[in-house]
């Protein structure tokens, strides 16, 4: 979900479910020695429960990543060892790393010895030419006694050779069923299963096999989705907000934000898929697309937007 999850789109879908674990999107970890560790960590307190998600495979540069994100607040720690990109690649890490899992254990052990929160991994269920029952049990028998309790499964295969990162979202058939095996073979871990669920429904059968869910181009695209998470999977029964009750929780926010500098389109490119799926969607995000971006757009450009849906819905 890199250029996806940031700040701005988490405190948007932490509007929507008081409940849901949110994660950033994935962040080198050579990136937290060079870069500008505020711009890159910090995000606003109402984002939590919230995981900082890096990529690596130099022990001490991720020991250095899960400290800032510990100091920074983050409630977990998550090692990448599943993003297909070249770019991954070439600095050796993501799932090319599934190969290397005495690699990725020694790594989690120094993360984990170096900070209080929990440490995670996120892979697939294996790549190329792996047989993802083999590869994938030997991946996490040898990386979980390095302390890692929690496994996040893409139920992808990841071909790092022939097909590009969209291709691998979607290309590799999908095996639910490896994950679910996963889980039946180590009730001790923490399995999570990620992949193609669309729906809460989905995810509320999956439940009954493992331990969590993780949703990511559902939940960006229709993130709506998500209102009903507290009540079916937490048993919350806080009423869910209206999507202009959410709108109106989130101007406040933007007009912090437009006062420190950053641009409207910045945080409303997150919210196009707000109103998926229902009458007046289209204008939404027309009227979004066509005018946040312009010099001097503030948030009246996203009240004409929630007007111009509330029109539609009135006839």
């Amino acid at each position: 979900m890199m250029d996806w999850t940031d700040r701005y789109d988490r405190y948007f879908l932490r509007l929507i479910t008081r409940r849901a674990l949110l994660y950033t999107e994935m962040i080198p970890s050579q990136a937290l020695l060079h870069c500008d560790v505020g711009r890159l960590l910090a995000f606003d307190q109402a984002e939590h429960p919230v995981a900082l998600q890096v990529g690596g495979s130099d022990r001490r540069e991720l020991v250095n990543a899960a400290r800032l994100g510990e100091a920074f607040g983050y409630d977990e720690i998550n090692l990448n060892v599943g993003c297909p990109s070249d770019r991954v690649q070439a600095g050796r890490f993501g799932a090319c790393l599934m190969a290397e899992p005495s690699l990725v254990a020694d790594c989690i052990a120094a993360m984990r010895a170096s900070v209080g929160v929990e440490v995670t991994v996120k892979c697939r269920i294996g790549i190329d030419d792996q047989d993802t029952e083999e590869a994938l049990d030997r991946f996490i028998d040898e990386v979980a006694p390095a302390g890692c309790r929690t496994f996040i499964v893409h139920a992808r295969k990841a071909w790092l050779q022939g097909l590009s990162p969209k291709e691998n979202r979607d290309i590799p058939p999908l095996d639910h069923g490896r994950v679910h095996r996963l889980k039946q073979r180590r009730p001790d871990l923490r399995i999570v299963i990620n992949g193609g669920i669309a729906t809460i429904d989905e995810a509320a059968r999956h439940l009954e096999r493992v331990d969590g869910v993780m949703l990511g181009r559902a939940a960006y695209l229709n993130p709506y989705i998500l209102a009903d998470v507290d009540r079916r999977i937490f048993g919350d029964a806080t009423t869910a907000p209206s999507r202009e009750e959410i709108v109106e929780q989130l101007i406040p926010y933007i007009e912090r934000k437009l006062a420190a500098g950053i641009r409207l389109n910045h945080v409303t490119r997150h919210i196009l898929g707000l109103y998926q799926g229902v009458p007046g969607g289209r204008r939404w995000r027309r009227h979004l697309s066509e005018n946040a971006h312009r010099p001097g757009a503030g948030t009246e450009v996203v009240r004409q937007a929630l007007e111009s849906v509330k029109a539609v819905q009135i006839f």
